[in-house]
């Protein structure tokens, strides 16, 4: 289960509905080992595409020095599929390499970036098997959560 809370929720959701037509991509970060989703990390799809996502190689280096400095790894993964449902292509799937992530997808499909809910969907990807799973979203993370 993939417990997120509501800002980092918020977050991802206005990333994706703000570069519909294009995919958003980003990660929310948290302490090794720790399962927790904490700090909100938007990045630019490098690929400018409406289909296909791409991080940056020199800002996705920054940011894996970053959180080794700072004792982190990616705990959500998340893109948007801006015509397609919030499940994993056979590309996301060939390039899921953190297999303890969250794969989040969001569908901006129905409504793109105008007012409207969104398809809001978590995974877990390891080996090329793809496992939905469910989804909390909680005012915010107590200490002892995880």
């Amino acid at each position: 289960m993939l417990r997120i809370d509501q800002a980092a929720y918020d977050a991802i959701v206005d990333h994706a509905k703000r570069d519909h037509p294009v995919e958003a991509c980003g990660m929310v970060v948290g302490p090794l080992g720790s399962d927790r989703p904490e700090r909100f990390i938007e990045m630019v799809n490098a690929a400018g595409s409406p289909t296909f996502y791409e991080y940056d190689s020199t800002d996705l280096l920054h940011l894996y020095k970053e959180m080794d400095d700072r004792d982190e790894e990616p705990v959500v993964i998340y893109h948007s599929h801006t015509a397609t449902e919030a499940y994993p292509s056979v590309t996301d799937i060939k390039l899921a390499g953190e297999p303890g992530a969250h794969y989040v997808l969001v569908s901006t499909r129905e409504h793109g970036n105008n007012d409207g809910p969104v398809e809001f969907r978590s995974y877990r990807i390891t080996d090329g098997d793809v496992t939905e799973e469910p989804v909390e979203i909680v005012p915010t993370l107590a200490r002892s959560e995880s």
